[in-house]
């Protein structure tokens, strides 16, 4: 059987980088019990980034994570463009981000995958249709 590609989203990666986040301490715990590395797109770090600094919190151990290749970056967005509008078309009514259609079209590649996440909205999303998601998230 295939490793299980964990697919990181935005939540946990702010979680784990910023000792404030509601979500540090689950981010903390989970991240420890995971091999390296984790598979993320830019769309993810572009938020991540935004969040961070936001929030007045340093991004120096942000882009460590990425420097290290402990995060890497496994998807380019302008070769799954196609696919990734129609996402974006879909979910509409959520309104769906594009960090969030990344990890979708994602988790359609990887058929042994997890998306490390703490949006609700990944319950809803479907990967090849109908297919279900499988989650690693705080609900």
């Amino acid at each position: 059987m295939a490793a299980t590609k964990i697919l990181l989203d935005t939540g946990p990666l702010v979680g784990f980088v910023s000792e404030t986040d509601q979500h540090h301490l689950w981010a903390l715990d989970i991240w420890n019990t995971l091999y390296q590395p984790l598979c993320t797109c830019e769309a993810v770090l572009s938020e991540a980034i935004f969040l961070l600094q936001s929030d007045g919190v340093a991004i120096d151990s942000l882009l460590e994570l990425f420097e290290r290749e402990l995060v890497k970056i496994d998807f380019s967005i302008s070769f799954r463009l196609p696919e990734i509008c129609d996402l974006l078309r879909k979910y509409s009514d959520r309104p769906m981000s594009l960090a969030d259609a990344c990890l979708v079209r994602m988790a359609e590649l990887h058929d042994h995958c997890q998306v490390f996440t703490t949006d609700r909205d990944f319950r809803v999303y479907r990967r090849k249709g109908r297919g279900i998601i499988p989650l690693l998230a705080p609900f």
